[in-house]
């Protein structure tokens, strides 16, 4: 059984950077696949004309039809005290750390997706990402730690039990534009119709929030087919960003140490439809050496 996890900050952030990959896999392996959505804050930000309180029901309505669609299981974090963190001011917190220990080492993925963290000060960011980017690094020992936040959710300190610790990869970060890395490419040309259903399962963010904020050049489209036009440019314009001279769709992904450092072999060997020519697999090779 192979398990995949994405930990993300908002309703909608899963579907641009790793649904492609995720249904590639689940076409892949079939019934030897769990793979599960982690999203880290409230969602009530996001919108413009809405309450605060539509807000945050809408868009988690809306995910919940994504993971319906995609097959995936979806969780919203919840901090110790059941509370979900809120959007737009989430910072890395005692407890923040502790409700991502408990839920990574409740789903024990053997892979786990998360933001990455700026290393140039120039590069903009959305504070939501990069916390939890931050945050997926800081409790990336702990997972293995089994007493780390019994504080906050208690058990038997007598009876330790061992957790899987992941290979944490890095998605791409549309806020982070000139900045960006990446290891591997992942050709998902074949999965970019499910990709299009997925996203346009946010209809409050694709018709009405991503528009009024003009941050993405993602104008409200009339029509699902506008949509598939719209989702094209948008990953032609990550390509250029990244310096990829490739038309067809392309996810891409950073290897970190973080958690497990694995080997090339074994990452060659798990990750469906990898591009060797858009990857930078020498590199990552160099790389994976040198860390092992």
């Amino acid at each position: 059984m192979m398990k995949i996890l994405c930990v993300h900050a908002h309703f909608d952030d899963f579907e641009f950077v790793a649904a492609g990959l995720f249904e590639l896999w689940r076409r892949k392996l079939g019934s030897e696949l769990r793979a599960k959505v982690i999203v880290c804050t409230d969602g009530k930000a996001g919108h413009q004309f809405r309450t605060r309180e539509e807000t945050g029901r809408l868009r988690l309505e809306e995910q919940h039809a994504s993971a319906r669609a995609g097959g995936y299981e979806f969780e919203p974090l919840r901090l110790p005290n059941g509370e979900l963190p809120r959007e737009a001011c989430l910072r890395v917190t005692t407890d923040l750390l502790a409700a991502l220990w408990k839920a990574i080492r409740d789903f024990e993925p053997d892979y786990l997706f998360c933001p990455p963290v700026p290393a140039d000060t120039l590069a903009g960011i959305h504070v939501d990402h990069v916390a939890v980017a931050e945050a997926v690094r800081q409790v990336a020992y702990m997972i293995n730690v089994p007493h780390a936040f019994t504080p906050e959710y208690p058990a038997d300190e007598t009876q330790p039990r061992p957790c899987k610790v992941p290979v944490i990869l890095n998605v791409h970060d549309g806020y982070m534009s000139g900045s960006n890395q990446f290891d591997l490419a992942v050709d998902v040309e074949e999965v970019f119709g499910k990709i299009c259903e997925l996203a346009w399962c946010h209809q409050s963010q694709i018709m009405e929030w991503l528009p009024w904020v003009n941050r993405h050049d993602l104008p409200a489209p009339a029509s699902m087919t506008e949509w598939t036009q719209t989702l094209r440019r948008r990953f032609a314009r990550k390509h250029r960003e990244l310096g990829i001279s490739f038309e067809q769709a392309m996810e891409v992904f950073t290897v970190t140490a973080w958690g497990l450092v694995p080997t090339f072999e074994q990452l060659l060997k798990d990750f469906p439809n990898i591009s060797a020519s858009a990857s930078r697999l020498e590199q990552l090779k160099g790389k994976l050496d040198r860390w092992r």
